[in-house]
């Protein structure tokens, strides 16, 4: 008997609709059965975790991929936010960045970002890298349940 495969919960925190449309074609290259939800700005990145307002019925990432140079939030706050939330500091967070500032990556790490990934510029490269990191998260580690 072969068992269903799970679905993986994601939620991107990506301003940039060219970042939003590679990230989930790279996604889709995983082969995994991914529930990818997506978020535009640190506030609603917010709500949506904690389920609030138009995101009540949200369901928890067991990832989250988050871009540092977002509007109204940014990445780093979001970042400081979570893990200072009880209820929300288990999820695993990859930064998912341009930056390569060693201040940037440091501070990251400080805040007890899980992993930091520098966004290739060359499409091929940037697929490659988020296919990748989606593996290693999805296949190689144990990711806690949603609640």
């Amino acid at each position: 008997m072969s068992e269903k495969p799970r679905t993986i919960e994601i939620l991107l925190i990506e301003d940039d609709p060219g970042d939003v449309l590679l990230t989930r074609e790279a996604l889709k290259e995983s082969k995994l059965t991914i529930n990818l939800s997506i978020v535009n700005d640190g506030v609603d990145a917010l709500e949506f975790l904690r389920r609030e307002g138009k995101y009540t019925n949200a369901m928890r990432p067991q990832l989250i991929l988050l871009d540092l140079n977002l509007p109204k939030k940014d990445g780093r706050e979001v970042l400081t936010e979570v893990k200072g939330d009880s209820k929300l500091k288990r999820i695993p967070i990859v930064v998912l960045t341009a930056s390569r500032a060693e201040t940037d990556i440091n501070k990251c790490y400080n805040l007890h970002a899980n992993a930091y990934v520098v966004k290739p510029v060359n499409l091929d490269d940037f697929l490659n890298v988020v296919s990748r990191t989606a593996n290693y998260w999805l296949n190689v580690i144990t990711l806690p349940s949603g609640d």
